[in-house]
């Protein structure tokens, strides 16, 4: 699948964007970071792998770091915050509607656990969960989550977010054992991010099961 290709080398894709568009690839970060963070039915989107790579390419001077962390961390919170709002105005409506599923059940489940566990503080978790963050903010929308706890939450879970991958990009994504293994490193960043969730769903089964 192209989208698999697409996070697994998100290094060359941005060379190859640097290559062509010049700093129209600044804009093209904000929207693809937008989109999986606003667009409920894109949490396909890569997060994670691509603020990494582009952090790599600030270490070596080809994007500057600031003007990234400043778009990068622009675009993920007025992701969550549009993300929020469609939520609150037309959730119901939307995963209501019997013609298509804009969101899988199952990944519903997760973000109602997540938010039922831990209230507000989840939009900050969700932050570093793949797919779970483009959820959250949907359904607290849903429930109608205080906005001023939401935003502040969302503004701390977007600015440590894109603050963390873009410093590891930018300091470790050039040693050349990483720069040789980029897609292995990203596998395990992934990997990494997912573990909350399958600790979560094995946790869950195996309480049905004492039950």
């Amino acid at each position: 699948m192209v989208i698999v290709d697409f996070i697994l080398h998100c290094d060359e894709y941005i060379g190859t964007f640097i290559n062509n568009y010049g700093a129209l690839v600044y804009l093209i970060l904000f929207l693809v970071i937008f989109c999986e963070t606003g667009l409920v039915f894109l949490p396909f989107l890569p997060g994670d792998s691509l603020i990494f790579a582009a952090g790599t390419f600030a270490g070596i001077g080809e994007l500057n770091l600031f003007y990234l962390f400043i778009l990068i961390t622009g675009a993920a919170i007025i992701g969550d915050t549009v993300n929020y709002e469609i939520g609150k105005h037309f959730g119901r409506k939307l995963l209501n509607n019997k013609k298509f599923t804009i969101v899988k059940q199952e990944n519903l489940d997760k973000a109602d656990a997540l938010i039922s566990k831990y209230g507000s503080t989840a939009v900050f978790i969700a932050r570093f969960m793949p797919i779970i963050r483009t959820i959250v903010p949907f359904v607290v929308g849903m429930g109608k989550l205080n906005y001023k706890k939401f935003i502040t939450f969302n503004a701390i879970g977007g600015i440590v977010w894109v603050s963390l991958f873009l410093c590891l990009g930018y300091f470790f994504g050039n040693i050349p054992f990483v720069a040789d293994h980029f897609s292995l490193i990203i596998i395990t960043i992934v990997f990494i991010s997912v573990l909350p969730i399958i600790y979560a769903f094995i946790k869950g089964k195996l309480e049905k099961k004492a039950k």
